[in-house]
């Protein structure tokens, strides 16, 4: 999604870093390394090697084995400058941890590092995440530097309030968590329209409709019909098309999770309100990806109050359908729109059902994952699924850096993607209708 420098500075919260990078590149990132001397005196370079997958640097004057290029690059010819070339192909230049001593250097502009030169060269967004012991965070040198870089449009990411390395001592100066850095970085992305290296702003105008998550419909005032699904391939989903600089809608249908930054995400319960909502929203949309795990069933009469066990030997429920929301759209559409589907099956008849709703339902894509397998889809990081569109000649092969987890069937079996993170699939998702835009 996004090309992510990481400037690791001196000091015992530099082993957060590494989760940062084991997160972000979960998340679809690709990230390089630079660390200052001090910072390998508490993390080695090779730790976040193999996490990043490529070469962390110290010294302007080591050489970069990747000639400033990123895992999804191929190396230059030449070899360029490292605090030159690394920022040049960064979408973002995180700092964190950043020391006292780093966020001085920092404020007056000294570059007496790799970490340093880079941030000097960079320009692309800088993020900042100080972390230090709470007198030195709390000294007014330390606060009159920062000043300084917030003047200088540099996002500072505020310790967080706790547990010190130093036993017994607690206050503010605790790194900020992987996690929430890792989305301050993506607010930063979707805020600037970087959104990603390898997608740019190629869907910049569009209006994307997302629905996620899965619905609930009421049997009494407690209890519900629902499933399992999280909302995860949805959110992803949401996340890779705002980064690709499209304004996102999203639907979430009770999501725990939260939305992707930059989103205008609604809520929802049951089908009838994901129906509501839909037709609201879709008519002013160009492409609809349809995740949400939508009820086809609804008790036909709801108790008003809890119903009890008292007296009961057994209840029988009587169901009735829901409306098919994607039904009901797709009779609505407009020349241009783009209309994605999502099917869970179950069984080796899993495609020609699938294909059977592409059909009836007058799709452009339908996303295919088996639910029988524990491993994928519900309620999983990991998806594996299979894209059917009505025009075949969509199937082609996917770009080489998002294809790595994908392969090709004939035509007729779509596009396979074998078990990935569902934040690749959503890229491979985005890609076909992006092919799919380009023939429409």
């Amino acid at each position: 999604m996004a090309r992510i420098l990481l400037g690791v500075s001196g000091g015992i919260a530099a082993y957060k870093a590494l989760e940062l990078v084991r997160l972000a590149t979960a998340g679809g990132h690709v990230l390089r390394v630079v660390q200052t001397p001090a910072s390998r005196r508490f993390v080695g370079a090779a730790s976040f090697a193999a996490l990043s997958g490529a070469p962390a640097l110290v010294s302007e004057f080591e050489r970069d084995p990747a000639r400033g290029a990123f895992p999804d690059q191929p190396p230059p010819a030449h070899e360029p400058p490292s605090h030159l070339e690394l920022v040049a192909q960064a979408d973002l230049y995180l700092i964190a941890p950043a020391s006292a001593n780093t966020i001085a250097k920092l404020a007056h502009g000294l570059a007496d590092s790799l970490l340093g030169s880079c941030a000097l060269a960079a320009t692309c967004p800088l993020i900042v995440a100080p972390a230090m012991n709470n007198h030195m965070y709390e000294h007014p040198a330390v606060q009159a530097n920062l000043d300084v870089l917030r003047a200088r449009g540099v996002r500072i990411v505020p310790p967080g309030s706790g547990r010190l390395a130093t036993p017994g001592e607690h206050g503010v100066g605790r790194l900020a968590e992987p996690a929430e850095l890792l989305a301050v970085c993506e607010e930063v992305l979707a805020a600037d329209g970087a959104g990603g290296s390898r997608a740019g702003r190629s869907w910049a105008g569009l209006s994307v409709l997302v629905t996620a998550g899965g619905t609930r419909e009421p049997i009494d005032s407690v209890r519900f019909l629902g499933n399992s699904s999280s909302g995860r391939m949805g959110l992803a989903l949401a996340a890779a098309a705002r980064a690709r600089g499209a304004r996102v809608t999203l639907l979430a249908a009770n999501v725990a999770l939260p939305p992707p930054p930059g989103v205008d995400c609604r809520r929802v319960v049951t089908a009838a309100q994901l129906k509501e909502a839909c037709e609201q929203a879709f008519p002013s949309c160009d492409v609809l990806l349809m995740a949400a795990a939508v009820a086809d069933f609804r008790p036909a009469a709801p108790a008003a109050a809890k119903i009890t066990k008292s007296g009961r030997e057994s209840l029988a429920l009587a169901l009735e359908p829901t409306a098919d929301v994607l039904v009901a759209l797709s009779a609505r559409r407009r020349d241009g729109q783009i209309l994605v589907g999502f099917a869970a099956e179950h069984g080796e008849r899993a495609l020609e059902a699938a294909r059977a709703k592409l059909l009836a339902k007058h799709l452009d894509a339908i996303v295919v994952n088996d639910i029988s397998r524990a491993d994928i889809g519900f309620d999983s990081d990991h998806n594996e699924v299979t894209i059917l569109t009505a025009d075949a000649s969509a199937h082609e092969r996917p770009p080489a850096d998002r294809g790595e987890a994908a392969g090709t069937r004939d035509a007729s079996a779509g596009l396979f993607i074998s078990r990935a993170p569902k934040t690749q699939v959503a890229e491979q998702i985005l890609d076909t209708v992006e092919r799919l835009r380009a023939r429409s």
